[in-house]
C-alpha cells in the first residue's frame, strides 16, 4: 500500500492558485487596454470617427482638448476597474 502524504493535493492547489493569478493578470491587461483607448484622440479608431463626424457638424475636437478630458478620465476608470478586479 502506498503512503499518501497529500503532496498531489498541494500541487493541484498550487496549480489552481497560479491559474487564478494568471487569469487576474489577463483581466487587468484587457481592462487597461480597453480603457486606455480613451486616453488620447488617436487612442481608438472610434474616437477619430466621432471627432471627424463632429467636425462635419462644425464642432472641432482637437488633440489637446480631448487629452484634457481623456487622460484624467482614463486614469480614474482604470483605478476604479482595478478596485473591482
Amino acid at each position: 500500500m502506498q503512503n499518501w502524504d497529500g503532496s498531489a493535493a498541494l500541487m493541484a492547489e498550487s496549480f489552481d492558485a497560479q491559474r487564478a493569478i494568471e487569469l487576474h493578470a489577463w483581466l487587468v491587461i484587457a481592462m487597461a487596454a480597453t480603457l486606455a483607448g480613451n486616453f488620447t484622440l488617436v487612442g481608438s479608431v472610434a474616437n477619430l470617427i466621432v471627432a471627424q463626424r463632429a467636425k462635419a457638424r462644425g464642432v472641432e475636437i482637437g488633440f489637446w482638448s480631448y487629452f484634457k478630458v481623456g487622460a484624467p478620465l482614463t486614469v480614474v476608470t482604470i483605478l476604479i476597474g482595478l478596485a473591482f478586479l
